[in-house]
Order: C-alpha cells, then structure tokens, then sequence
C-alpha cells in the first residue's frame, strides 16, 4: 500500500510541536530585503524579522516557492515511496500554488502521484486541511482519501485578523492608498476575512481593541454552533495579547467543544503584509 506525504508552504505559520511526527513537508516562501533573499521561518524566523522590521529603513517585499524548490522535493519524496498531497495558499494571494503545478509537470510520474488543493485560505485556514490530510495518511488513507478530507476542510475553514495599522498592507498592495488614508486619518481598524480566496474588510472599528472584540463575535457567528472546533490565534509579535484572545475565544466553549487550540506565529511572509502587532482568528469547524 502507497503512503501519502502533505506538502504545504510557510504561509500556514505552523508551530513546529503541532506537526511534529506527521509526514508533513512545509516549502518555505521568500522574503526578499535590501537585495538579499531569505527563506521563511528557515533563514529568517518570526522573532528575529519583527525586531529587525521595528527599524528598518527600507521594508521587505516577499515572493512564492520557486518551481525548482518544489521539484527538487517532490522529487525526493516520490523517490521514498510517497504519493504526494501539496496543499497551499489562495491562488488569488501568492503564486506558490502554480509554482507547484509547474514542478508537477517537471518530476517523473508527477501527475499520477502527485494531486494539488488551492485551500483560497492562508495561515491555519490553509494550515487546518493540511493537518487533517496528514493525520489521515498516518492512519493509511489514500491519496485520494487524503484530498477529499482536505477539500472538505477547506469549505469548513476560515481566517479573521485585525491589524493596528493599515500601512503594511498598503506598501504590499492589498488595500489602495485612499482606503489606507481615510482608514488613518479616522483611525479605522478594518476586520479583514479571506472570502473567496481573497482579503476583504467585513466591519471597521474605532480602536484595535475593540476590533479584536468584533472580530470574536464575527468568528462565533461564523461557527455557529458547528462543532468540534479547532481554533489557531495567530499573532505578530505579541504573545501575551495573543493568550488573552484565546482564552476570551475558548470561553464561549465547553472544554468538549474545543478539539485543539493553540497559539501561531505569524510568519515573516505574512508579516510583511500585516506588520507587527497584528491578531488572526483561523477555524476548522464542524469536522
């Protein structure tokens, strides 16, 4: 019987002791800054670019896996007996899933062997039908199994996140300037969601605070009594805000309804979108 490997990419911001042991594979993605490029969460970890982004000068710009990076790993999985499930993030965000179709077409076998997921999701929404894919293929699921489980955890996922300020995701080209002005000058924080695979503004809010208290109550309107529930706080440099938001979350629970909760960091990929200081809710619910 075959075994099945999950590629995915660092835009999942998976901690390391939640995927330890499965056979799960994460490419990282670039971040490019002062003419020198650094692979995410491998060259470059969160601690270390928050710290180096507070004084930069000039800000980091990022870029998909490369199709030879993909290849080169594929290649070597198929070469261990796996078949190959790559689950990434939203097409409509990052090229690295089309980086992966052309490795696909570049490995020997690759189409036979290889199936690939658009998730339209990043961070754990991306992240959650991964991990559900590689646990199955621990307990012998097929490949095919294993992208069904995960396409249907993609339909049951989401992401919510609030950021301090909007001038990140202005620089990189995710909201225009005039939003990134008025939003500014009225100190607007925007509840951003990844509907249809793309960012988008459901609410605005005065003040972070309550912004992060409105993005919890989007985030339980959206589970809406679908449980189990699976909940990541994502978090950019701020650890202690991050633990607060996720007790707050876990509160509107039973101890039952919760089957894992945990704390990610936002990666220098991501960061670079959102700067520091910024807060994410990501959901597996129902499954």
């Amino acid at each position: 019987m075959s075994k099945v490997a999950i590629v995915t990419d660092s835009t999942a911001c998976f901690p390391q002791e939640v995927i330890k042991g499965y056979p799960m594979f994460v490419a990282p993605l670039q971040v490019i800054w002062n003419e020198e490029t650094y692979l995410d969460g491998v060259d470059i970890q969160p601690a270390e670019f928050y710290t180096r982004l507070a004084t930069a000068k000039t800000m980091p710009t990022t870029s998909q896996t490369t199709p030879g990076y993909f290849a080169q790993l594929y290649t070597k999985l198929l070469e261990q007996g796996y078949d190959i499930l790559s689950v990434h993030i939203s097409s409509r965000l990052s090229g690295t899933l089309d980086s992966a179709i052309q490795a696909r077409e570049m490995v020997k076998n690759g189409k036979a062997r290889i199936s690939l997921v658009d998730t339209f999701g990043a961070g754990m929404a991306m992240g959650f039908p991964a991990l559900v894919a590689a646990r199955a293929a621990m307990q012998g699921a097929t490949l095919e199994e294993c992208r069904i489980l995960a396409e249907n955890a993609v339909k049951h996922s989401g992401v919510f996140v609030v950021v301090p300020t909007l001038d990140f995701l202005h620089r990189g080209g995710r909201i225009g300037g005039a939003a990134a002005f008025v939003g500014s000058m009225l100190n607007l924080k925007p509840i951003i969601k990844l509907i249809d695979g793309k960012l988008d503004s459901v609410d605005k809010v005065r003040t972070f605070g309550k912004a992060v208290e409105r993005m919890t109550e989007l985030f339980l309107k959206d589970v809406d009594g679908r449980l189990p529930v699976r909940i990541a706080i994502h978090h950019a440099n701020c650890p202690d805000d991050a633990r607060a938001l996720l007790e707050r979350v876990r509160s509107h629970f039973s101890v039952t309804d919760v089957s894992e909760a945990f704390l990610a960091d936002v990666s220098p990929v991501i960061g670079t979108h959102t700067g520091p200081g910024a807060l994410g809710i990501a959901y597996l619910a129902g499954m």
